[in-house]
């Protein structure tokens, strides 16, 4: 029998063609303890390795373009409307607290004129009674003088005086004997009053 040289595929090939399956066998043992390695390549492939990144960090497939935009500039931009919403804020909640600011001492005077426009039908009583001269004293006088009191300290005003030009936005005029072009009051039936700015109750009075 002859023995095949350790020439890898070749003595493999040889062993084939002379068909003696012992004769292969003694050549793939050679070449096993030759320590030949099959090759990785494939007939026929071509392998293409990656490519390299360039020093930037872009590949050979296009090159990195570098951002345009000021970061600075964006944060800027994104304070400056930052800023502009805070002001906006600030405005409405300002005028927000003063609408209800408003709101709330309107109330509190609308409560408070009901109160004092009640108390007036008490007055009117006795004003009667210091006409008939019944609150010339005693007790009575003395509540007459601290309702008026009380009525003061609240900022209740009476108004209508005979002899005072006459307007009909606060007098109401039961009579009119006016002839000149500037009217004035006569007899006051009943006083006006006014809390503040409001009118409360009309007076009640003639003209002349």
């Amino acid at each position: 029998m002859t023995t095949p040289h350790a020439d890898g595929p070749e003595t493999d090939k040889a062993a084939w063609a002379g068909g003696d399956a012992e004769d292969v066998a003694a050549a793939r043992a050679v070449d096993e303890e030759s320590g030949a390695a099959p090759s990785e390549a494939v007939e026929g492939e071509i392998v293409e390795d990656d490519p390299a990144p360039s020093a930037d960090g872009a590949t050979d497939g296009g090159a990195g373009e570098p951002s345009s935009e000021d970061p600075s500039a964006a944060l800027q931009a994104q304070l400056d409307e930052r800023t502009a919403d805070l002001q906006r804020v600030s405005a409405e909640f300002a005028n927000y607290r003063r609408r209800v600011e408003r709101d709330r001492q309107t109330i509190i005077d609308t409560a408070k004129g009901s109160v004092l426009t009640e108390l007036l039908t008490i007055v009117d009583d006795l004003e009667r009674a210091r006409a008939h001269g019944d609150l010339e004293e005693g007790p009575l006088k003395a509540f007459a003088d601290r309702i008026h009191s009380v009525l003061a300290s609240q900022g209740v005003e009476p108004f209508g005086e005979e002899g005072d030009p006459f307007d009909p936005s606060v007098h109401e005029a039961v009579q009119d004997e006016s002839e000149g072009s500037e009217p004035v009051l006569g007899t006051i039936l009943r006083k006006g009053y006014r809390h503040g700015e409001r009118t409360l109750r009309s007076a009640m009075v003639t003209v002349r």
